[in-house]
C-alpha cells in the first residue's frame, strides 16, 4: 500500500473513531475542509507540516497517520523506510519505529541539505524532541533559544512550539530524532 493510501485510511479511521465531520476536525487542526477531503480520499500527497497540524488537532502521534499494522516485532531495513519530505525536497525524515499504544515514542533519520532550513509547526502537547546529529553542523531555534550543535551533540527540549533547524555548513546534516509522547 502506498503511503497516500495508508494516510488516508488513517486519517478516516481516526476521524471517525471521535465521530468527527470534516468540518470539525479543519477547526481542530487548521486544515481545510477540502484539504482533509482530497487526503482522505487518496488524492492529496500532504505535506510534513499539514500532517502534524492534523496529528495535534487528533492529539494523537504523527506517526498514527502513517502507520500500516503493529507488529509484534518489526524489523525495517534501509530500503523498507517511509521517507516524506518538504516542498522543496531540501528536509527528508526517514520513519523507522512509529509510536503504538506500547511505544510512547516516534523513531526517525532526518537529513537536511547545507544552506538550508525547515521550520516544524510543533507537534502534541508535552510532547518532547531528542536529537543527535550523526553528521554536519546544525543551529536550533526553540522557545527564543538558539542551540548550535555538531557532529555527535545532542540535545532534547520540549517541541509543542515551533521551531527551525538551520544546516549551518556545507555539508548535508544527518541526525537521529526520536519524538517522546509522555504517558
Amino acid at each position: 500500500m502506498n503511503l497516500n493510501a495508508i494516510i488516508a485510511a488513517n486519517l478516516k479511521r481516526l476521524r471517525m473513531e471521535r465521530n468527527l465531520s470534516l468540518g470539525q476536525l479543519a477547526e481542530l487542526s487548521d486544515v481545510s475542509k477540502v484539504m482533509l477531503g482530497q487526503i482522505e480520499k487518496g488524492d492529496s500527497n500532504p505535506t510534513i507540516n499539514m500532517l502534524w497540524k492534523i496529528a495535534n488537532g487528533l492529539k494523537v502521534p504523527y506517526t498514527v497517520l502513517l502507520d500500516e499494522q503493529e507488529n509484534d516485532s518489526e524489523f525495517i531495513s534501509r530500503d523498507q523506510r517511509k521517507e516524506q519530505q518538504d516542498l522543496n525536497g531540501h528536509y527528508r525524515i526517514f520513519r523507522y519505529y512509529n509510536s503504538t499504544p506500547r511505544r510512547n515514542f516516534e523513531l526517525f533519520i532526518i537529513e537536511l541539505d547545507a544552506g538550508t532550513e525547515y521550520a516544524s509547526v510543533g507537534h502534541s502537547e508535552r510532547s518532547q524532541e531528542y536529537l543527535i546529529i550523526l553528521e554536519g553542523s546544525l543551529c536550533l531555534k526553540s522557545g527564543g533559544n538558539k542551540y548550535d550543535l555538531r557532529q555527535e551533540d545532542s540535545i532534547c527540549f520540549f517541541s509543542a512550539n515551533p521551531h527551525t533547524y538551520i544546516n549551518t555548513g556545507d555539508c548535508m546534516v544527518k541526525a537521529i530524532l526520536i519524538n517522546y509522547y509522555p504517558s
